[in-house]
């Protein structure tokens, strides 16, 4: 009789207290008696406080507990740039795991002779709320967190710095109870404070960027179209769901970095589907030409040396989500798109983060490149970062204004001063499409189209007008009439009839190296010269591209006469065929 008054006491003390504290347990889905107000309670038992806690012959695990231990072995949660180790679950977080691993019945206490009956089910039912075992999908939990682990990770706030509602336990370790109270649902996942704006998330976590980032600021609203992007959330903007954009702290889709999806893009295509960011970036990735970010799960890692990495494409390879926004900037600089991602600077050297646009390019397009290239030319192998060097007797102003100080095709905004993004020429096509190289119906993801036909062969009527349909890429930057006039004066035409801007103009840059250029000196090579090698060819007589100083190229267009070295050559002042 003593025992039940003195366990009467204890409950009333400790509802009460609960009810100074916040919403009281008997009101949440934790009262588990059979007058709870959630569907998961007991058939019969009336009791609120004893699925968890007894005041007599309680087990020292915790405070007056009432649960088994579940003894089972779990799978931890790992990560590349994780500089706590996990250990097997311990303090709070096994207590928590009594029941939500799923492996022992809810209504197994130790102070009931028997287990207390609960109505069609025995453990905790499938559901998020069930764990299981494999935590590797889960926050990870049971590690202390110190200064040392902040100091190595750089982007953690110090433990100092942890204050209530989120708390540490007595070990200074990282358990359940820091980010949940199991006795007050006020902010509904017994979480003891709101995660609006992701601001418990934020309690430990400091990214660099992310005050200013757009998943910070945003108040774009889901339009319905396609999946709800935020399933596990009340909130319904991006800025509200913050962190929960893209992250799932328990159940997430796969393993890494608790995403809310196990392929990379999908996190990033809910909402850049044209149902939440007002482009449609996926509808770029059904185009001819794209970045392939569907080739590869599970490849890209936030630890990988771009240098070495396993070639692949995921839009975390160009863009970094905790920091990306819609700035602006003059080239070479990056945009806010492009804010944080990694890159190879001009030296071949890898930098994080990128200050330029080309360094982010470079990871996969110079020393890691394995693309071909669509024209094979004389001098190059698809190397960018050597092919854009400013030691080159001409390249294209993506790293440093050109080396000619004079061309008068341009027009402005452009001068010989201007620099350029890579992305001014590749990006999506069509009017209104999203900016950046995402997918493009042109060849090598262009904005416009650029013919690599061998031979276009625009006829004896050709006019500026049907450059401006071959080649309207170039003609974005120069002026069409004056460059007709130009090569009708150096060819007589010869040129812009059968061939194009591609077959003589590399679009990136020579690199001149000298002792390898066809017996020419490098400054045969100026404007970009760089032939289709299947058009124009060396001349197997001396073995030069450009004979100087009478100024001749080599074609395989046409049937030469014998002694003439197997091929016709055109005099670049005149016209005239040999």
């Amino acid at each position: 009789m003593k025992s039940i008054f003195i366990y009467i006491l204890f409950s009333m003390f400790l509802m009460l207290s609960l009810a100074v504290q916040g919403q009281s347990i008997a009101t949440s889905k934790h009262n588990l008696s059979a007058s709870g107000p959630g569907t998961i309670k007991a058939t019969s038992e009336n009791e609120v406080c004893v699925f968890c806690h007894t005041p007599h012959n309680a087990r020292t695990t915790g405070p007056l507990w009432n649960k088994r231990d579940p003894g089972a072995s779990y799978t931890l949660y790992s990560s590349s740039t994780m500089n706590a180790v996990p250990g097997q679950p311990d303090g709070s977080s096994i207590m928590c795991l009594s029941c939500h691993d799923g492996t022992i019945a809810l209504g197994s206490v130790y102070s009931k002779p028997a287990m207390i009956s609960f109505s069609g089910i025995g453990g905790m039912p499938v559901g998020s709320s069930n764990l299981g075992t494999n935590l590797a999908d889960d926050h990870p939990i049971s590690f202390e967190y110190n200064a040392t682990i902040v100091a190595a990770n750089g982007q953690l706030r110090a433990p100092a710095a942890i204050t209530p509602p989120v708390s540490l336990d007595r070990n200074n370790k990282m358990q359940c109870t820091s980010c949940h109270d199991a006795h007050d649902n006020t902010n509904t996942k017994f979480l003891v404070t709101s995660n609006q704006n992701s601001a418990l998330c934020y309690s430990c976590h400091d990214k660099a960027y992310w005050g200013a980032s757009t998943h910070a600021t945003s108040s774009r609203t889901w339009n319905g179209a396609g999946v709800n992007p935020w399933l596990h959330t009340s909130f319904t903007n991006v800025a509200d769901n913050a962190c929960e954009n893209c992250h799932a702290p328990h159940s997430a889709g796969g393993p890494v970095r608790n995403l809310n999806y196990q392929n990379e893009e999908d996190n990033c295509l809910n909402c850049h589907s044209g149902s939440v960011a007002t482009k449609n970036i996926l509808n770029e990735f059904t185009k001819s030409y794209k970045h392939n970010i569907y080739g590869y799960t599970g490849v890209h890692d936030e630890n990988e040396n771009p240098l070495t990495m396993t070639k692949h494409v995921e839009c975390i390879d160009c863009h970094n989500p905790h920091a990306v926004n819609n700035s602006t900037a003059t080239a070479p600089n990056v945009k806010g798109a492009n804010i944080g991602a990694s890159g190879v600077d001009m030296l071949g050297l890898a930098v994080k983060p990128a200050q330029y646009e080309y360094q982010i390019c470079f990871k996969c397009h110079a020393d890691n490149n394995t693309v071909l290239p669509y024209t094979q030319r004389y001098r190059g192998v698809g190397n960018m970062r050597l092919n854009f060097a400013t030691t080159n007797v001409s390249y294209h102003p993506v790293e440093a204004a050109g080396t000619n100080p004079i061309v008068t095709s341009l027009f402005g905004p452009y001068t010989t001063s201007s620099k350029i993004y890579c992305s001014d020429c590749h990006g999506s096509d069509g009017v209104g499409s999203p900016a950046g190289p995402h997918g493009s119906n042109n060849v090598a993801i262009l904005k416009y189209a650029y013919d690599t036909a061998r031979f276009p062969m625009l006829g004896a009527g050709w006019s500026a007008t049907d450059l401006s349909m071959h080649w309207p890429l170039c003609f974005q930057c120069h002026n069409v009439s004056a460059v007709t006039t130009q090569h009708t004066a150096i060819s007589g035409g010869h040129f812009m009839k059968y061939v194009g801007c591609n077959t003589c103009h590399d679009p990136h840059g020579y690199d001149g190296t000298p002792g390898v250029n066809g017996g020419n000196s490098a400054s045969a090579f100026e404007r970009l010269l760089n032939f289709d090698t299947s058009v124009i060819r060396p001349n197997p007589v001396n073995g030069k591209m450009i004979d100087i100083p009478n100024r001749k190229c080599y074609f395989v267009c046409h049937q030469a006469p014998s002694g003439t070295g197997g091929v016709y050559h055109v005099h670049l002042s005149t016209g005239s065929s040999f």
